[in-house]
């Protein structure tokens, strides 16, 4: 019976430099996933590579003293090792510099044209270099990009669009007759409320201020501007080809099962991308995932700021399954996550080093000090062996429905639900005490069988996840069961066979000062390493901030006043403002609307998914003609800037601030 296709894509990552953890997270999220697939019995086609065109790498080339080629080839070949070296299994690693994608891109951009899809204008506005973005002066928050906050320029160039407003409602009607197609639900939202339902303007789809790029073929003065290019790839890594002569794999694996992308482009995701497959006439993906960010602390990783980590770092500390383990099981399903040196030590310690490794090697060191290595099950059974069993044969469903779902976090939790069964297994058991009895040995037997069972199929489950530390749990069983799919049975693990003589210590502990150290030091060593730079200027040591006492309040006072927790599940600007965003905020099963002055420091999709501190009885204004039923909570340092309000630990939308 032939296996069924499955097509999974993450976003190709763009070539301006080396890509941070944040970046990675979303490789070995997919990786994740597509190895899942496999194991259910998938056909799965697994396609990355990097966005290679841009006025961004002209000028860093133009830095660099080098060409744009020798730049992408640069990086990308850098950006492929750390794919590479976090152990994902990719089968396509395209590049938008391939002869094949150049190709299909121009002849892709020439039959929109030829049938109207795509128009020659003329465009004058605001552009972003960074952001390679143009926008409106109404568009811009305090005259500077709404996206990342930078300086823009005045810009105007001929140009040719796309006419998005043209298949605006046939896309509007495609997402409400299909609820599946953007997860979460807050990225639907923000998408419809935000761009789709206020109106869509025409695309500007070419430039002709840089020459980095795809040439429009009919007319050389253009290039193909980002959005047909890169997101052509999904189709011309398949072998698309818009004269009907596709290739075996197009016609196989399209429409992909899953586009797996960041939060900040769910927006050329779902919108752009769409409409130009409609205006292709080909189908279009199944669901676009926009995963949330992975942040240093409660902040975006920054060079300015000096707070990237980079994943092969995290690796000489760690190990590469220690690093995708933190990744994958610190990531909520639809909110920011947060890595820190000391999560990452109490991870490695308390679920890597304790729950797992310490309980593969001290069960694997009994079967081998009790009875010479030999796997044996007498079947001596007890009461107390039921559980462990339930937990185990109870666990693969679970995962699947997690996984069903992409919660890959509360997957990897239902795996290490059934190690944590395990420990508490021999803590019941006390298989030492076993081993004192002569007339228990048969017993003792059984018991350590059940341990090896329960490791075995939890590490047959671990596969997707940790791979690398899978593989030498299940060698060190001496096993060769490995079928996923027929997790639904105990007792599986052969007998006769023997456990490794000496154990592996599959996770070190880690001491969090020791580490730190090392941190430090190879800072520093990496600095002297470094060509002499500029010379920065002297950080301040951050002080304190005095700020004009209000008049005390008695305790009666305070108590009058509301605080909870609510849940961000779509956000814009107010268009009579340009320091409003009105929020609608989900406060246990009621949703409200909240206006707050804090667009220049937050723009919409900014604040879609944050857990934020919300005075809940205010009684209702009106701000610039839109009525706000509360107040959102901020801290705001001495020179204006702002900053959200948020738990610092998961808590539900509706949870009272005490």
């Amino acid at each position: 019976m032939a296996k069924k296709p499955y097509y999974i894509t993450t976003a190709i990552a763009y070539t301006s430099g080396k890509p941070h953890i944040g970046n990675t997270y979303e490789i070995v999220l997919a990786d994740s996933i597509a190895r899942f697939k496999r194991m259910q019995g998938y056909d799965v086609r697994f396609q990355t590579g990097t966005d290679e065109h841009g006025q961004k790498i002209e000028i860093k080339a133009s830095e660099a003293g080098i060409t744009p080629k020798q730049f992408v080839d640069n990086v990308s070949g850098q950006i492929k090792e750390i794919w590479d070296l976090m152990n994902t299994s990719y089968d396509k690693f395209i590049r938008t510099t391939d002869e094949y994608h150049e190709k299909q891109v121009q002849k892709i951009f020439k039959k929109l044209h030829d049938q109207g899809d795509i128009y020659k204008g003329y465009y004058e506005g605001k552009y972003c270099t960074p952001c390679e973005s143009f926008f409106t002066e109404s568009q811009l928050v305090d005259g500077k990009c709404p996206d990342c906050g930078r300086e823009v320029i005045d810009a105007k160039e001929e140009a040719y669009f796309f006419k998005l407003s043209k298949y605006a409602d046939r896309l509007i009607d495609y997402i409400n007759t299909h609820p599946e197609f953007i997860q979460p639900e807050s990225r639907k939202n923000e998408m419809m409320n935000n761009f789709l339902l206020p109106g869509l303007q025409d695309l500007c789809v070419s430039r002709t201020s840089f020459k980095w790029g795809i040439p429009v073929d009919f007319d050389d003065k253009h290039v193909v501007y980002v959005w047909i290019d890169a997101l052509s790839n999904y189709i011309t890594g398949l072998g698309y080809d818009v004269d009907g002569n596709s290739d075996e794999l197009y016609k196989k694996y399209w429409p992909a099962d899953l586009h797996l992308i960041g939060k900040d482009i769910i927006r050329f995701h779902t919108i752009y991308w769409p409409i130009m497959l409609m205006a292709l006439d080909l189908p279009l993906p199944k669901q676009v995932f926009g995963h949330p960010w992975l942040l240093v602390g409660d902040g975006k990783m920054s060079k300015s700021k000096g707070n990237v980590i980079y994943a092969d770092d995290l690796v000489n500390y760690f190990g590469v399954d220690a690093v995708r383990y933190f990744v994958l099981h610190e990531m909520p399903f639809d909110n920011d996550g947060s890595i820190t040196w000391e999560l990452m030590v109490e991870r490695m310690n308390s679920d890597l080093a304790n729950i797992l490794g310490n309980l593969v090697n001290r069960t694997i060191s009994m079967n081998n000090k009790y009875f010479g290595g030999v796997i044996s099950n007498p079947g001596v059974n007890e009461p107390v062996d039921d559980d462990l069993k339930a937990v185990a044969l109870a666990m693969h469903e679970k995962v699947d429905a997690k996984m069903e779902k992409l919660r890959v976090a509360d997957a990897i939790t239902e795996v290490f639900t059934l190690l944590r069964r395990c420990n508490k297994y021999i803590d019941e058991t006390e298989p030492w005490k076993l081993a004192k009895d002569e007339t228990k040995q048969d017993r003792l037997a059984t018991v350590l069988y059940n341990l090896m069972e329960g490791i075995r199929m939890a590490a047959v489950a671990l596969a997707a996840y940790l791979p690398d530390t899978s593989a030498k749990i299940l060698d060190m069983l001496g096993t060769q069961e490995r079928d996923y799919l027929k997790l639904d049975q105990f007792g599986l693990l052969e007998t006769g066979g023997k456990v490794v003589e000496k154990p592996e210590i599959l996770f070190a502990r880690v001491d969090i000062k020791e580490l730190m150290e090392k941190v430090e030091a190879d800072k520093a060593a990496n600095a002297q390493a470094q060509p002499a730079a500029e010379p920065a200027e002297e950080a301040e040591t951050e002080e304190g901030i005095d700020i004009e006492p209000k008049a005390e309040i008695t305790f009666d006072d305070f108590e009058k006043l509301q605080f909870q927790v609510g849940e961000i599940i779509a956000c814009e600007a107010v268009k009579k403002s340009k320091k409003l965003l009105c929020s609608q905020v989900k406060i246990g099963n009621q949703v409200r609307q909240i206006v707050s002055g804090i667009r220049k420091h937050y723009s919409p999709e900014e604040m879609v998914g944050k857990k934020v501190m919300v005075v809940t009885n205010l009684k209702p204004a009106t701000l610039a003609g839109v009525k706000s039923e509360g107040m959102i909570l901020c801290a705001e340092d001495a020179d204006g800037n702002l900053s959200l309000m948020v738990p610092e630990k998961k808590m539900p939308a509706g949870a009272e601030i005490c």
